[in-house]
């Protein structure tokens, strides 16, 4: 198992979680971060630092989120990886919680 991120974390990308990881699995993308799922040890750290919930364990996700075990491998794969918390952007409480965030993904 191993856990991911969803797209909740679109446009919001609080890095509190990244300092917290062990295995430093989490990547970084223009406007998200991803999680490795083939780094990722379900120690489970850092679930509680994530501000907007936007990490889950692979076996929570619904039906309408299978497709993010291979949006986080995918990205992990081309985006650097990150273990330094960095200042949410200016705007992230905006986009906190809001639905069809994925068109706006800059991959």
């Amino acid at each position: 198992m191993t856990f991911l991120v969803t797209e909740n974390c679109i446009k919001c990308k609080y890095t509190d979680c990244v300092e917290v990881c062990p295995v430093d699995c989490f990547h970084e993308g223009e406007n998200m971060l991803v999680i490795n799922p083939d780094e990722c040890i379900d120690c489970a750290l850092c679930v509680p630092e994530c501000p907007i919930d936007a990490i889950i364990e692979e076996d929570e996700a619904t039906d309408s989120q299978q497709h993010l075990y291979q949006l986080n491998m995918d990205m992990a794969q081309k985006w650097p990886v990150i273990t330094e918390m960095k200042p949410a952007p200016d705007d992230a409480a905006e986009w906190e919680g809001k639905p069809g965030k994925l068109e706006l993904l800059i991959r």
